[in-house]
């Protein structure tokens, strides 16, 4: 799940449309060995420009690390210890302690903006970022709503975001992801107006489902979103399991690829982990679940030499011990980590 919506569920899904099972797609398949060819799986946004964007800043071979300042965590992971004000202003301090000096909101729990970013501020910690969905009412079908939308924009303000990302959609229907996408772009229109970026947050159905002629959401997402007004905060558990479950032969190319193919712009990573078969015995954990990051089998630093943004976003919707544990699991592993 990402804040409340069941990505597992999305995909398992649309692999039982196909007839695949997950247990032996998305658990049984071992990460895939460094230097295999991709399998597109006939997704034509796959398939075309491999290499659009080479990356910023590469430094031509240069060893990079990542930018300690640039660390963000998703608040989601912690949700399970965030249910009381004590245990949020105590989680606060926890994420200062470790050296978080950003995060991504899921929501506002029982603060106003306002207060919310003056718990933060206190510990020197800027919400950057934030998930929120698609400003519709559904009367009679969904309709952008301006006056959702101008409140969820005034939050981000109050927080001087950066960033607001839509975290999930579902359909199998090829006209929902085109009514979305357009209505992202308004959306986009008016928070560039205000002088935010604005995203959208991948999971691993897009890749899965088959909307017709082996055309995806992801294809379709990626050809009618502005490139102008939005961009990718690529979650790479999810696109590395987009790749197992379209039978890739090397998942961590195809979650490249997914980068490197897209004309939107890659401004946020989400930095989330995938347990590998050895993990029932080294961690009694489920293989092909998410992992703390430097558990699992996802070779980060070469995702990362492919492509570097902007905030690179610690998450684990499951987290494999404990809630502060993951941040500061994430924090240490990511931290100076070289690629």
């Amino acid at each position: 799940m990402c804040f409340g919506y069941d990505g597992d569920a999305a995909l398992r899904e649309s692999l039982e449309r196909k007839g695949a099972s997950r247990r032996g797609l998305l658990r049984g398949a071992v990460a895939g060995a460094a230097g295999a060819t991709v399998l597109a799986a006939g997704s034509p946004a796959l398939a075309a420009k491999p290499s659009q964007h080479p990356g910023k800043g590469h430094g031509h071979g240069r060893q990079k690390e990542v930018p300690t300042d640039l660390i963000s965590i998703q608040l989601y992971t912690l949700r399970a210890k965030m249910t009381t004000d004590a245990e949020i202003q105590l989680m606060l301090d926890q994420l200062a302690k470790y050296g978080y000096e950003r995060v991504e909101r899921a929501g506002l729990y029982s603060y106003t903006a306002a207060q919310f970013k003056a718990a933060l501020d206190a510990r020197g910690i800027w919400a950057s970022s934030s998930h929120d969905g698609i400003s519709t009412t559904t009367p009679n079908g969904p309709v952008l709503d301006p006056a959702k939308l101008n409140a969820k924009l005034d939050d981000a303000q109050t927080f001087r975001q950066k960033y607001i990302n839509v975290p999930y959609l579902n359909s199998n229907s090829k006209s929902d992801w085109q009514m979305w996408a357009d209505q992202m772009n308004t959306e986009a229109a008016a928070a560039r107006k205000r002088g935010l970026r604005y995203g959208y947050h991948n999971h691993a159905h897009e890749f899965t489902i088959d909307l017709g002629g082996g055309e995806t959401p992801w294809d379709v997402l990626t050809s009618e979103l502005d490139p102008k007004l939005v961009h990718l905060e690529v979650d790479l558990y999810w696109a590395y399991t987009g790749g197992v479950n379209t039978g890739a032969a090397d998942p961590l190319q195809f979650a490249i690829d997914v980068i490197n193919s897209a004309p939107q712009e890659v401004r946020q990573y989400h930095v989330k982990d995938r347990h590998g078969a050895d993990a029932a015995l080294l961690y009694g954990q489920t293989p092909g679940d998410m992992a703390d990051l430097g558990l699992g089998v996802i070779d980060f630093p070469t995702i990362f030499k492919a492509h570097q943004v902007e905030e690179y976003i610690v998450e684990n919707d499951t987290p494999d011990f404990w809630p502060a544990a993951t941040a500061n699991t994430g924090f240490r592993y990511l931290d100076g980590l070289d690629f």
